[in-house]
C-alpha cells in the first residue's frame, strides 16, 4: 500500500526542509545552534502542517543522536519514565544525549510533565516538544525555564508552490505522471499554511488522473470541484479540528448568533478542551469586537475562568452564552490593526529616542541629562490632559489607532479630535 504523499515527501535534511528560514536558514539561531552540535532543550510552537515534527526527526538525525518519540495523547507517566530509563542507557554506551520528542506536549498534565524535569535538568535526554498551544498557558514554567521556545510560522506563498513543484518533480509515483500546474491559488489557499493539508489535497486531484500516458493541467477550478466531492479524503490529516474552530471565529466576526453556536456545538460534540475553545472566545472579544465593546474582553475572560472551573457538561451553557454575547455585539478590529501597524513602524524604523521629556529619570545623572524635565504631569491639568508631545520625533503625528464606525468607538474619536485637534486628523 502506497504511503500517504505527506509522508513520502518527508524531508531527511535540513537542506531539503521548506519554511522556517527564520530559524533553520544560514545564520538563523537555530540553524547555528544545529551546526555546533550541541543544541539546547526546546519547544517549537505553530500550527499544524509546519514542520514541527519533520524538524525534530531531522536534528536527531543530523546530529547522529538516539531519537525516542512520544505522544502527549497517548503516553502516560509510566511511558515517560520507560522512555527516560531507555535513554539513560543508551547515553551511557554511546555518550550522546538521546532526544526525547513529544508531539501535543500541551496536552501533558502538570504530573506528567513534572516526570521530564529531572531528566532535562541533568542532561540525560534533550526534550523537543511540539506544540499548536501557547506555551506560556499550556507547559509548566519549571520545564518552560529548562527550554528555549521558537515560533514556526505558517507556510508562505512560495513555500508552498515550492512544495507542490518539488513533489511533481521528484516524488516516484508523481514524477510518473504528465502533470503542470496552470494555477496554484485554490491548492494554496485550502491548505490554509499547512503543509500537511497542502500534500493530501495535491495528492487527492493528482489521484484524479488514471491514465499516466495523459497530460493533466491542475486549474483552480479543478481543484476545487475534485475537494467538494472528496471532503471527507480532504480532511484525513485530522485537521477539520482547526476548520471548525475557524469557522467559529469567523461566524461570531459575522455577527451570526446561530452559526457560532452551532460551530460550538461541533466543537463540544467532537470531545473539543474547553480551554481550547474559550482560549478562542478570549482572542476573538478583543481581535473583532475591540473598543466596539470593551467589556466583551471581560465577559469572555470571566467565561474562560467558568468554563474550566465547572468543567462540561455545563460549561457548555457559559460557552453557549459567551459565544452569542460575542456575536451580537458592534465590531470593531481598530485595536488589532492598531498594533499591527505599530509593529510595522518598529520593524521600519528601530530604535527610535524616546522624548526626554517622558523618560524616566531615577538617578542624579539621568536628571543632569534632562530626562523627564519638561515632563507635564496630565492631572495637574483641565480635563486631566494636555497636548504635549509623547511620540519619537521621527514619526510624530503618525496614526496607529483609527476609530471604527461603531456607538462606542464615535465616542472615543469625538473626545480625541477635542484633545489633539488637527494633530491626528480624527
Amino acid at each position: 500500500m502506497l504511503t500517504p504523499l505527506a509522508e513520502r515527501m518527508r524531508p531527511k535534511t535540513l537542506d531539503q526542509y521548506i519554511g522556517q528560514q527564520h530559524l533553520v536558514g544560514e545564520g538563523a539561531v537555530l540553524r547555528k545552534a544545529i551546526d555546533s552540535g550541541n543544541i539546547p532543550s526546546f519547544i517549537l510552537w505553530g500550527p499544524p502542517g509546519v514542520g514541527k515534527t519533520t524538524l525534530a526527526g531531522i536534528i536527531a538525525n543530523q546530529l547522529e543522536r538516539p531519537f525516542h518519540a512520544l505522544s502527549a495523547i497517548n503516553s502516560g507517566v509510566k511511558d515517560i519514565r520507560e522512555t527516560i530509563a531507555k535513554a539513560k542507557n543508551q547515553q551511557f554506551f554511546n555518550r550522546a544525549n538521546p532526544i526525547l520528542f513529544i508531539d501535543e506536549i500541551h496536552r501533558f498534565s502538570k504530573s506528567q510533565q513534572d516526570s521530564l524535569l529531572g531528566a532535562v535538568e541533568k542532561g540525560v535526554i534533550t526534550l523537543v516538544g511540539a506544540t499548536t498551544e501557547n506555551p506560556s498557558f499550556e507547559v509548566i514554567s519549571a520545564l518552560l525555564s529548562r527550554s528555549q521556545v521558537y515560533v514556526l510560522q505558517p507556510l508562505s506563498k512560495d513555500d508552498m508552490i515550492l512544495m507542490v513543484d518539488t513533489a511533481l518533480a521528484n516524488d516516484e509515483y508523481l514524477k510518473k505522471k504528465k502533470i503542470k500546474v496552470a494555477e496554484y491559488d485554490a491548492l494554496l489557499r485550502l491548505s490554509g499554511g499547512d503543509g500537511r493539508k497542502l500534500y493530501n489535497t495535491l495528492e487527492l486531484v493528482c489521484n484524479y488522473q488514471h491514465d499516466e500516458t495523459e497530460e493533466m493541467t491542475i486549474t483552480d477550478e479543478l481543484v476545487m470541484k475534485l475537494i467538494q466531492q472528496n471532503i471527507a479524503m480532504y480532511d484525513k490529516g485530522g485537521e477539520q479540528h482547526y476548520d471548525i474552530a475557524s469557522a467559529l471565529i469567523k461566524s461570531i466576526r459575522g455577527s451570526d448568533p446561530n452559526a457560532a453556536v452551532y460551530y460550538l456545538a461541533r466543537m463540544i460534540e467532537g470531545g473539543e478542551d474547553i480551554k481550547f475553545i474559550a482560549r478562542r472566545l478570549v482572542i476573538s472579544s478583543s481581535e473583532d469586537i475591540g473598543m466596539a465593546n470593551p467589556n466583551a474582553l471581560l465577559l469572555a475572560n470571566t467565561a474562560f475562568q467558568a468554563a474550566t472551573a465547572v468543567g462540561l457538561p455545563e460549561a457548555r451553557i457559559i460557552l453557549s452564552q459567551c459565544a452569542v454575547y460575542l456575536a451580537t455585539s458592534p465590531k470593531s478590529n481598530a485595536s488589532y490593526m492598531a498594533i499591527n501597524m505599530a509593529q510595522q513602524a518598529v520593524r521600519e524604523t528601530g530604535n527610535l529616542p524616546v522624548p526626554l521629556a517622558i523618560r524616566n529619570a531615577p538617578t542624579k545623572l539621568m536628571k543632569e541629562l534632562n530626562y523627564g524635565k519638561d515632563y507635564q504631569y496630565a492631572h495637574s491639568h483641565q480635563g486631566n490632559f494636555v497636548a504635549m508631545e509623547f511620540m519619537p520625533e521621527e514619526i510624530k503625528g503618525m496614526v496607529f489607532y483609527e476609530p471604527g464606525g461603531n456607538t462606542s468607538e464615535n465616542k472615543v474619536r469625538e473626545s480625541l479630535r477635542l484633545k489633539w485637534k488637527e494633530k491626528y486628523g480624527y
